[in-house]
């Protein structure tokens, strides 16, 4: 396995069903989004590595800045809560989920 394929967080199929629902600022004043795909597997990748911002693998995601900023602003907007609604709901819909809980009782909380 290549470090770049370590890296790697979504398959293409998965960056296809994800990346429509992802903000662009595309006619907007600041600067256009630069390699998004890179830049939100970034963020995927830290979380699941459990690493701090800083710690992010710079020659595969850039900047940890821009990971960090970009992060922020779409748990701000609500991308983060659209996207993974629309991520359960395909997957409950091809059966995916498995939605059996189980609660143990046995703890009693203390008075």
């Amino acid at each position: 396995m290549t470090t770049q394929q370590r890296h790697r967080v979504f398959t293409d199929e998965q960056w296809a069903r994800i990346e429509p629902l992802l903000p662009s600022n595309v006619g907007k004043r600041a600067r256009q989004f630069e390699n998004n795909r890179r830049i939100v597997e970034g963020i995927v990748y830290r979380y699941r590595a459990g690493i701090a911002w800083r710690d992010l693998p710079r020659e595969h995601f850039g900047p940890w800045q821009t990971a960090w900023k970009r992060h922020r602003r779409y748990a701000a907007d609500g991308t983060w809560d659209r996207v993974v609604a629309h991520v359960l709901s395909d997957a409950d819909a091809a059966g995916d989920i498995d939605w059996n809980v189980s609660i143990d009782g046995t703890v009693k909380p203390r008075v």
